[in-house]
C-alpha cells in the first residue's frame, strides 16, 4: 500500500509532540507550556487571547497554564499601556535557560530527522509545507446563509 501524505503528515506531528512531552516533563512542565515560552520568545507581549488562539485552546485554560508559569517566574503578566484592561505576557530573565533548553531540543531533532536528507532535499520540503500552510491558513471563511435563505 502506497504511504498517504496526511496520515504520514499527521504521524509525524504526533510522533513529534509526543516526544516533546516526555522532555518537558524533564523540566517540570506540560508541551504547551513550552509552546508558550517559545512564542513569547519570538513574540513577546502577546495577549492570552492571541496566546490560545495559537495554542488552539481556550482563553482560560491558557490563564491556568501562565498562571503556572508566573508562580515558577518564568513570566509575567502586564498591563497595556494604551488599555488596561488588556494584560500582556512577558518573559523574564529565568525563562532563558529553558528556552535554551529547547532551542538545544530543536537542533537535535532536526538533525534526526534529516539525518541522511541533502540540503536541498531538506528546503523543497520545507518549500512544500510552507505551501500547504499558506493553503490552509488562506482558506475562504464559509458561507453564511442570509435570512430567508
Amino acid at each position: 500500500m502506497k504511504p498517504e501524505l496526511l496520515v504520514e503528515l499527521y504521524d509525524v506531528a504526533r510522533l513529534m509532540r509526543t516526544r516533546f512531552d516526555r522532555w518537558a516533563r524533564t523540566y517540570g512542565m506540560t508541551r504547551a507550556q513550552g509552546v508558550i515560552l517559545a512564542r513569547l520568545s519570538r513574540q513577546p507581549g502577546m495577549t492570552q487571547n492571541e496566546m490560545a488562539s495559537i495554542c488552539e485552546v481556550e482563553p482560560i485554560t491558557v490563564g491556568r497554564l501562565v498562571d503556572r508559569l508566573e508562580a515558577r517566574g518564568l513570566l509575567e503578566r502586564r498591563h497595556d499601556p494604551a488599555d488596561r484592561r488588556i494584560r500582556r505576557l512577558h518573559l523574564l530573565p529565568a525563562a532563558q535557560p529553558i528556552l535554551a533548553e529547547i532551542q538545544r531540543y530543536k537542533n537535535d531533532l532536526h538533525a534526526e530527522l534529516t539525518d541522511g536528507l541533502d540540503e536541498a532535499t531538506v528546503d523543497r520540503v520545507i518549500e512544500a509545507l510552507l505551501h500547504m500552510k499558506v493553503r490552509m491558513t488562506s482558506e475562504p471563511a464559509p458561507r453564511i446563509a442570509a435570512a430567508g435563505e
